[in-house]
Formats: structure tokens, sequence, C-alpha cells
């Protein structure tokens, strides 16, 4: 019988093709739960987790590292010199990959892209680019939507924040829709502030579209807020920060913000936009449930300390310790780092678990945008994970994986 070495060789090179295949769908990754501290092999199949299971130990050598799941900022205005709301029409598609795989080393599995108060046209081009940019397959899925926080916000020095007062103005439904047809339809949140005029009639059809619409920016009074929350608002915008610094010691917009249960919480962690008590009684009203870490991370994270200058000329002050002053409003600047530096600086603080820390930085930002395919480490969820050690309440990633793919791992 005679044997076509062709076929046999073709028919060898097929199935070792199929297993190499098969060996990359199917995989292990092992860690300490930080639900528990226990063991764990998360098994993954085609992205997606197909079981978690107890282990008496791990089998890597030295490996005493937590696995969680990925995190997931639900305000990101930019990274490492890249700014999806400042640039005058530089934002690119590569500028957006380059934000990502940047966040990627932090544990940043899923972001919303933000863009703050700014002109109609820039607002239009940059929701453009990053709607061009969510559906990059190396992305993989890591942009499920966007925030649009303003341009209708208060045009009140101190609670307009850092945002230009010469675009912050009352919300128009028409220009509204531009932008989110502009964004191919994937704002998932808007923060507003409910007090200027067309703001509740503002938030009443945004919720009727599905959109989460946030509290933020703004001096409203509690009878306000409260018909804000009767017209669909969900969330309060990094709360203590977006603030006058000088207020009445009563009538304030954050007391009536903490007092409506309806409402959830963004809060910087960072150490910097909130004192160690505030945190703690913020955390302590609403909850694990009702609280969210956010970075508020800007463009200028990871650069160098110094004076930096907006496109509109303001001079913009990066200190050492990575706080980002803007002195002509006397106010912070966003932050200058990811949402990592929440997670353990809120453990710290509150003295919360781990497993708690991560349900505000991943699980209750899913939950509450919907992202049902994502938040948690269990089966049928997105292998959207994060191997880390936990260092003095510091957060130090060592691997990163998305959808299954490692997309970060550590220079050892």
């Amino acid at each position: 019988m005679m044997i076509n070495s062709k076929r046999v060789l073709y028919i060898s090179m097929l199935l070792f093709s199929l297993l190499l295949n098969s060996s990359c769908k199917h995989q292990g990754i092992e860690g300490l739960s930080f639900l528990d501290g226990k063991p764990v092999r998360v098994e993954v199949k085609d992205g997606m987790i197909s079981r978690v299971k107890n282990i008496s130990k791990l089998t890597g050598k030295g490996n005493h590292m937590y696995i969680a799941p990925g995190l997931i900022d639900n305000q990101v205005n930019g990274f490492a010199g890249i700014s999806f709301s400042l640039a005058g029409g530089e934002l690119t598609v590569e500028g957006v990959k380059q934000v990502t795989r940047s966040l990627w080393e932090y544990g940043v599995t899923s972001y919303l892209p933000t863009l703050t108060t700014n002109d109609r046209e820039i607002l239009l081009a940059n929701l453009y680019v990053l709607s061009k940019a969510k559906n990059e397959q190396d992305l993989l899925g890591s942009i499920p939507g966007f925030h649009l926080e303003g341009p209708y916000i208060s045009p009140v020095d101190g609670y307009r924040g850092a945002h230009p007062k010469m675009f912050v103005r009352e919300p128009d439904w028409v220009e509204f829709m531009e932008l989110y047809e502009a964004s191919g339809r994937n704002i998932l949140t808007v923060t507003v502030a409910p007090e200027i005029p067309g703001g509740l009639g503002f938030i009443r059809q945004c919720s009727e579209m599905g959109i989460i619409v946030a509290l933020g920016h703004h001096n409203a009074s509690a009878e306000t807020i409260d018909e804000a929350v009767q017209n669909g608002a969900r969330i309060c915008t990094h709360l203590g920060n977006g603030c006058a610094n000088m207020i009445n010691r009563h009538k304030n917009p954050l007391w009536p913000q903490l007092a409506r249960d309806e409402l959830m919480i963004s809060i910087i962690c960072d150490g910097i936009h909130l004192l160690p008590e505030e945190i703690k009684v913020f955390h302590k009203v609403k909850g694990t449930d009702k609280t969210i870490i956010t970075s508020d991370v800007t463009s200028y994270a990871t650069l160098p300390p110094g004076e930096y200058f907006t496109p509109e000329g303001d001079t913009i002050v990066l200190t050492p310790d990575q706080m980002i002053y803007y002195p002509a409003q006397n106010v912070l600047y966003g932050s200058a780092s990811p949402i990592t530096r929440g997670v353990g600086h809120i453990m710290e603080v509150t003295g919360c678990s781990l497993a708690d820390a991560f349900r505000m930085a991943s699980t209750n930002p899913a939950k509450l945008y919907g992202l049902t395919d994502r938040g948690t480490m269990e089966k049928g969820k997105r292998a959207d994970l994060i191997l880390f050690t936990v260092e003095n309440s510091e957060i130090k990633i060592h691997k990163t994986y998305v959808r299954g793919e490692l997309v970060f791992q550590e220079l050892e």
C-alpha cells in the first residue's frame, strides 16, 4: 500500500494547527481569589470564563498573586499625553488604542472615555473618532461606551471646576442628539447640573432613552435634586469634587445627594481629591453597593511634574506628588492616578475588604451601565482578569487578561 507523503504531512500540520488553536482557546489561570484569598483556577474557553474551580494550592512556583475581575473605570479623560476632550482634532484611533494599552498595564480592562465641556465641533469630531475606535478588534471590547461630562453644567466658578466657562451652556436636545449620533449611539452616561434652565427636562429625556444620568458640577438645592431623582438621575459624579471651596454648612449640594438613597455615588480615591474622613463618611452613608470608585484620570497621568498649558492657554501644574492643579480657579484639574490607586487607598482609609473594593471598582459600574458580560469572576462572564499583589495598600498589577488574551505581563 502506497502512502502519500505530502498527504501525511498535510494531515500532520492540520492536526498540529487544531491542537494549537484548541490550546489557545482553552486555558486555566490560577491565583488567590480576591473574594476570600483561597487558591482558585479560572478556566477560560473562547474568551469567556467556563469555570471557577477551588484548588488545594497554586501550581506556579512562587505564585502568591491574587486574581480578580478587571477594573472598570467610568471616568477616563485621557492618559499618557492623550486627551479625549482637549485635542483640537488631533485625537486618532491609534491614540485611543495607546490609551487602552496603557490602562491595561494598570489592570483597567474596561473604561468609558470621557469628554468634558468643549466646543461643539471638537466634541463631535472626538466622539466620531471614539466611535470608530470602539469596535477595533485589537481593543477586545475594552470600551463599552462613552461618558459625556458637560457641557450642560453650572457656569458658576467653583462648581464649574476646571471646565472652560466659554463652552458651558444650557442643555440643547438637538445638539445632544447630534453628539449621540456622532458617538454611534454609544454615550452611556451624561453628567449634568439639574438646576440650570432645561436641566430637569434633559434628565428626563436622557433617562427615557436609557442613558444613565449623573448629577455633577452643580449647586442644586435639595428640592431640585429630589426632582432630578424623580426624573431619573441615578448617580452623583465624583461626589465632594466639582464643588465650590466655600459653601453654606447647611444648604449645599452634598447633604441632599447623600440623603437620597436612590442615588449612587462615584468618588475619586487618589489620596488627593478627598480627605480620608470624607471617603469614610461617604462610604458609610452609601455603603459598598452604592459606591463606585472612579479615577477622573487625565492626559497628564504618567507625565513628568511641571507646568503644562491647555489649548485655551490656561496653566496647569502637575506636582511631584501627582496633584494636578488649576491655579486660575484654585481647583484640581482631574487626576494623574489610575483607578488602581483608588482601590488600595479606599481599603486603607475605610478598612473595607479586598472583595468590597473590587465590588466598587468593577461589579458596581458593570451593573449600573448594564454591562452584564463583565464585572464579576464567574462562569459566563468575559475573561477580563488581573493578577496582582497588594503591597503597603498599593495594588501592583503583574498580568492583565482581556477576553482571555494576555495583554500585559510585568517584566521580571
